[in-house]
């Protein structure tokens, strides 16, 4: 900023800055130094909650799957009760392993797909990826994923077709 007095002719400069409370381009290089020294710590944090977030809501899915009024009488008894001891242990290890790595998590996913597959297939409809019967989950109204795994049953509902 500058000032000049019209009469004597006199100027003055002055430089005004604003270094308060600001970071040095040394403590920028430091912070981001760090952030790139946490960011595969942080990722594999990420995949572990990811594997542990997917097993359990498999295991919620499941769950109110074999427990939703359409698909409970399909299911014989020794297997519903088979199939829902393996999801009340699945729960339970959760609870009990917050910290478990991601391979742990997907382990035990893959151990109670092994026991729920076969049964969900047995009922007749398949099962979908990501544990929800075909059609999606039972209280949605099909609104979940699509018919995926139901070969055998005729199509239900509208069909779209295209006129030009």
């Amino acid at each position: 900023v500058s000032a000049l007095e019209k009469s004597t002719g006199k100027e003055n400069k002055i430089t005004i800055t604003n270094d308060k409370g600001r970071l040095s381009q040394d403590e920028i290089e430091r912070m981001v130094a760090e952030a790139e020294k946490y960011k595969a710590e942080d990722d594999a944090n990420k995949n572990r909650i990811e594997a542990k977030n997917g097993l359990e809501n498999y295991c919620y899915s499941i769950k109110s799957s074999i427990n939703s009024d359409e698909v409970k009488d399909k299911i014989p008894a020794d297997k519903k009760s088979e199939l829902d001891a393996a999801i009340e242990e699945t729960i339970s290890w959760l609870d009990a392993n917050q910290t478990a790595e991601k391979e742990e998590y997907e382990e035990k996913q893959k151990a109670l797909e092994g026991i729920a597959m076969p049964i969900l297939q047995a009922m007749g409809g398949g099962a979908a990826p990501g544990g929800m019967p075909a059609g999606g989950m039972p209280d949605m109204g099909g609104a979940g994923m699509p018919d995926m795994g139901a070969a055998d049953e005729p199509a239900s509902g509208p069909t779209i077709e295209e006129i030009d």
